[in-house]
């Protein structure tokens, strides 16, 4: 039996797929169901159910203290209405995420949905959010995003408190392929067990870095396997003695760690790529263009959901391949924008569009639904995409970048959240809920950093993501 079930629809009987759930946990010696949810904060956390109640558990949930979507990276408590000691939500799964987990003994995981215990959405879960604005893009404009998250990761060793890069080698050598085969041998098995495909896999430019990517998918199914992606290559490499690090920066001398999104829009039956004209300027429609115009639009209040961490900005520096700029071009890496090269012969399929400002520090539901919402309201405004940018930006000067609305992107997690609180139409999109349990969250994030010292940020980060 396959580890993976298909995706849930509309017409699929869920109470057939958690019977098929039980009777595989069961067949498979299964002692442990792992709840997985990404918080605020981007870190994943979980709670596990036992075999024995857990035909019951796939209905009813498991109980979760309100005050979790209110908890910090540091695992501090931030301040926010309703979100204290009294309360509780439901973490209810979702059957179709179901997967054994290669990485943990006789233990599966699921993906779940934040209820409240009248079984409503909670205000304050990012996986709601991006459910939401799948479906306005669906029955406003006949728009379904596909979408591939595109991370880059770190491998280490710990040495007492430290942790050390496990090779110097360079960029795309396959001296530091060889390092990390056993690893990524394992990676890549314990991917496609859970029905992720790989689609490409080389070492990076910093030392220990690799990038490995899966194939893309349906907005939702992107999100999803982004969190067993991750819970993935960190398992698979505790099991060989290594820890895998998703921090944009995990070391200052270092090159830092993106997470570069990949994103075309088809039609809702997903028939067509609605991002592709055979005689626009590089391929792109009109639709793509305002798409694109609007996350340009709303990218200094955006990249505080895609860039989410107080470390990405150390990652988010001019002429670091990171994308420090509002500009955009064709295989531009300089750019927040990228227009990707399509596949020859290919080209009405794999037309698509990276956004190169986004870290795995992000939970990956708000981040993509964040990116929908300033993409739609380009499409709704008919906004205009600035002129193209066929040079690094940052060898412009500043006249010329003003002319074309290039500026510069925030410096600091602090300025992107100031950039945040005003935009409206972001905040409206997330909801009071979850952008007032957002802000304070890393809010809290900003205070205690700024309080302590660079090592302290390192160390925290380093493998907390």
């Amino acid at each position: 039996m396959a580890t993976t079930l298909a995706q849930t629809t509309n017409n699929v009987d869920v109470d057939a797929k958690r019977r098929e759930i039980v009777a595989q946990a069961e067949a498979s010696g299964l002692r442990l169901v792992r709840f997985l949810y990404c918080d605020n904060d981007g870190i994943i956390r979980g709670k596990s159910a036992g075999i024995r109640d857990l035909r019951d558990r796939l209905e009813s949930g498991i109980g979760l203290t309100v005050a979790m979507q209110a908890f910090t990276m540091l695992d501090h408590l931030a301040s926010v209405e309703g979100m204290g000691p009294v309360g509780e939500i439901r973490l209810v799964p979702d059957p179709s995420t179901f997967a054994i987990a290669p990485y943990a003994p006789h233990t599966a995981t699921v993906l779940v949905d934040m209820q409240t215990l009248d079984g409503q959405p909670y205000a304050a879960d990012g996986r709601a959010f991006l459910k939401r604005m799948i479906a306005r893009a669906a029955d406003d404009h006949d728009l379904s995003l596909i979408a591939a998250f595109e991370p880059e990761w770190s491998l280490a060793i710990k040495n007492g408190e430290q942790f050390t890069p496990i090779d110097d080698s360079g960029c795309f050598t396959s001296t530091g392929m060889n390092m990390a085969a056993p690893v990524i041998d394992d990676i890549v098995a314990a991917l496609e067990s859970q029905g992720m495909a790989v689609e490409q896999y080389y070492a990076e430019l910093g030392w220990g870095q690799q990038e490995l990517s899966i194939r893309h998918g349906p907005a939702l199914q992107a999100a999803d396997h982004h969190i067993m992606y991750r819970e993935t290559v960190r398992g698979i490499a505790l099991q060989h003695g290594r820890y895998a690090s998703f921090a944009p920066k995990p070391w200052g001398d270092q090159a830092g760690n993106g997470c570069h999104l990949h994103f075309s829009g088809w039609s809702k039956d997903q028939r067509v790529n609605r991002f592709y004209d055979a005689g626009g300027e590089y391929n792109l429609s009109t639709l793509a263009r305002q798409f694109m115009a609007g996350i340009l639009d709303h990218l200094p209040a955006l990249v505080a959901l895609t860039c989410a961490s107080v470390n990405s900005y150390r990652r988010l520096q001019p002429q670091m391949w990171a994308s420090a700029y509002r500009a955009w071009g064709p295989d531009n890496r300089e750019g927040a924008l990228r227009v990707a090269s399509p596949f020859k012969g290919h080209e009405a399929e794999s037309t698509n569009v990276e956004l190169k400002s986004s870290d795995s520090s992000a939970n990956p539901y708000i981040s993509l639904a964040g990116v929908m919402a300033a993409g739609l309201d380009g499409i709704e405004r008919q906004l205009t995409l600035a002129p193209p940018v066929t040079v690094d930006p940052h060898t412009l000067d500043e006249s010329e970048r003003k002319k074309i609305g290039a500026d510069r992107l925030p410096t600091s997690l602090e300025a992107a959240i100031a950039n945040l609180k005003g935009d409206r139409l972001l905040l409206d999109a997330m909801g009071e809920g979850l952008a007032t349990s957002y802000i304070a969250v890393k809010e809290l994030d900003i205070d205690a950093f700024a309080a302590a010292d660079e090592a302290f940020e390192f160390r925290q980060h380093i493998y907390k993501y």
